[in-house]
């Protein structure tokens, strides 16, 4: 149908520098379309690989379809175990919060679980974390208060279990 410009290799930076500024105002699809055409000049940019994560994720409460597993599936390309753990636990705490925006019957368990999720890669983040970096932890930190700050933010109740009668 269309046959899409490349970028100039040389101007992967400022490129980033705007996908960051689109992404600041709430502008996250202009962002992802930035990144892509980034990742199609240099493929291995670490930076447009998280930017465009992020720019995913920003779009998941616009119920903008696959928008979690494209984020999802881009994980594998970061360079490190952290990386990997620690975005998968940020888009897991997106899609909670996401979850529990939406407001709607059983969005409270969903969000929980979706919490819990995160909690549980950045706890993975936590254990191969740089020296001095607790990015993860504070993240964790920051789900457990969303949970215990919420009464709606709760577990999914257990179904009753009734015997069957013969």
């Amino acid at each position: 149908m269309f046959e899409l410009k490349k970028l100039n290799k040389n101007a992967v930076d400022e490129a980033l520098r705007k996908a960051e500024r689109y992404r600041l105002l709430n502008e996250p699809g202009e962002a992802e379309s930035i990144c892509l055409d980034v990742l199609d000049a240099d493929p291995d940019n670490a930076e447009a690989i998280v930017m465009l994560v992020l720019a995913l994720s920003d779009q998941f409460e616009k119920g903008i379809e696959n928008r979690m597993e494209r984020a999802l599936e881009l994980l594998p390309r970061l360079s490190s175990d952290y990386e990997r753990a620690y975005y998968h636990g940020v888009i897991s705490e997106r899609r909670a919060k996401s979850s529990m925006r939406r407001g709607t019957l059983g969005s409270g368990p969903d969000a929980y679980g979706w919490f819990v999720d995160a909690m549980q890669w950045f706890e993975k983040a936590e254990a191969v974390r740089p020296a001095h970096n607790d990015d993860a932890q504070l993240r964790w930190n920051a789900c457990a208060r969303k949970i215990m700050d919420n009464r709606h933010v709760r577990p999914r109740p257990e179904e009753p279990y009734e015997p069957e009668l013969e």
